[in-house]
Formats: C-alpha cells, sequence, structure tokens
C-alpha cells in the first residue's frame, strides 16, 4: 500500500494505491507477526511458487474446498483443481447439484473440508488477516470448519491497520467484485460478513503463503 499527500489545500488530500507491493521489510515484518500469532509463514516470489507452496501441503485424495479467488485465479490454483484429479474437489461437486432444490447439499458439502484455500482482502502490519463475503459460505470453513487452511496473500494486500483494511475492501476490492459478477452473471455483490483472524487457536492449523509481487486484487 502506497499513500500519497495531495497538495493545493489547507488540508491534503490522502490517495492511496492498494496495489502497490510492501517492501520486503515489511513482508519479513509481518511474517514474524503473523507466527505469534500461531500462523505458519512462508514468502514466495510469485504465483508459480505460491501454488507449489500450496500443493505440497495437500495430500492426494483429501477434500479441498476454495472461493473463486482471483489470486487462486492468478496463481493457477483454481485451474488444477478443477482440472485435476489428485484431490477431491468440492466445487466440482456442488456445481452438479441445483441450488433451489439441493442448497442444503451444498451447503454441507462445502462445511468441513480437510483443507481449505483461499486468499484474504487485506492484512495489517500487525497481523490481522480480514476476509469479506456476500454468501458467507466461505466464512465458516475458514474460521474453523476446514481441518486445514491455507491463504494466499499478495503483499500490495498489506495496510497499517484495520481502519485501512476496511477501506482497502470499500475502494478497492468490491468495485472489482462488483463489476465483475454484474459482467459475468448480471448481477452485483454486497459486503454482508466480514472476518478477522486475529490468531490461530490451533498451531499448525493455517499457513499464510506471502507472495512478493502483486497477485489478485
Amino acid at each position: 500500500m502506497q499513500v500519497l499527500l495531495g497538495e493545493g489545500s489547507e488540508m491534503a488530500m490522502t490517495t492511496v494505491d492498494f496495489a502497490v507491493p510492501a517492501s520486503e521489510a515489511e513482508l519479513e515484518a509481518l511474517a514474524e507477526k503473523l507466527r505469534a500469532r500461531n500462523f505458519e509463514v512462508v514468502i514466495v516470489q510469485d504465483g508459480a511458487e505460491a501454488k507449489a507452496e500450496v500443493l505440497k501441503r495437500i495430500p492426494e485424495g483429501a477434500q479441498v474446498h476454495s472461493g473463486k479467488s482471483k489470486t487462486l485465479e492468478d496463481a493457477g490454483l483454481f485451474k488444477e483443481f478443477m482440472e485435476g484429479d489428485r484431490f477431491d474437489f468440492v466445487r466440482k461437486r456442488t456445481m452438479k447439484l441445483d441450488p433451489k432444490t439441493q442448497r442444503d447439499e451444498i451447503r454441507k458439502l462445502g462445511a468441513a473440508p480437510d483443507v481449505m484455500v483461499n486468499s484474504a482482502h487485506a492484512v495489517t502490519d500487525e497481523g490481522q488477516i480480514v476476509i469479506t463475503s456476500a454468501s458467507g459460505s466461505q466464512i465458516g470453513p475458514i474460521a474453523s470448519g476446514a481441518g486445514r487452511l491455507i491463504l494466499v496473500i499478495g503483499s500490495q494486500k498489506i495496510v497499517p491497520d484495520l481502519d485501512a483494511a476496511f477501506r482497502r475492501i470499500r475502494e478497492h476490492v468490491f468495485p472489482y467484485e462488483d463489476a465483475r459478477l454484474r459482467e459475468a452473471m448480471g448481477i452485483g455483490t454486497k459486503i454482508t460478513r466480514t472476518l478477522i483472524l486475529d490468531q490461530d487457536f490451533m498451531p499448525g492449523r493455517t499457513t499464510v503463503i506471502l507472495v512478493r509481487e502483486p497477485i489478485g486484487v
């Protein structure tokens, strides 16, 4: 995140660029903060390295769930899950079900996978991870339902504090996701649920893969 101060008025206007990657020093400092909160942390260079780190942490045949995250798409993980046969990818099954008549079955399939792979919308300098959702279907397995959680987070998502995290979601993430859904499905999105991972209750459950290069939104 980069902060630019405008000029030419009594009170300078602050413009924030939420797409700028963090420095190496910022990444290393964040990694230490996350480890102190019981998160395993790995720092990688790009999406390809992130993909390799994710895949080596998932046992063959494991039931895997994920949101259709732009980060996972950029890293090639979503395609790997959809087209590969190494894992039991929940979305492959839920896509064959009718959400109008089989909603309960869809809900139960995604509630407690062996491994949940996702991204986050922001992470603070102190190590608080912020994830927002419209339907909330990803919130449960991320918070506690999944046996293991792997989060892939681009360094551009690092912000000073929770206020900046919520601002990033409102001003940067939401407009992108809303436009994407309107183009693909003819409907927009909403921010209805927000999860803050303050620390992990079980050491070893969650791995955070920090990516130096910007990835995702």
